[in-house]
């Protein structure tokens, strides 16, 4: 399992949405991302959402090694 996190950097650009719908959605609260689910299994859209984030915003870890999900 995966645990996604979107830290304060984000700029709401949306093309984590775009690629990833089901793991990302924009606040109307901050128009910034977020992570559907915090915990997710291993799915290579979040990947490309996190090279696609202009601010480099989003970071996935590894529940089992708490090491960051290379992309």
């Amino acid at each position: 399992m995966w645990r996604i996190s979107v830290n304060h950097t984000c700029i709401g650009s949306g093309s984590c949405t775009g690629l990833a719908p089901g793991h990302f959605e924009l606040s109307d609260a901050d128009g910034r991302s977020h992570p559907v689910r915090p915990d997710v299994a291993p799915d290579e859209a979040v990947l490309d959402a996190v090279a696609s984030c202009p601010m480099e915003a989003i970071e996935v870890i590894d529940l089992e090694t708490g090491a960051p999900v290379e992309i």
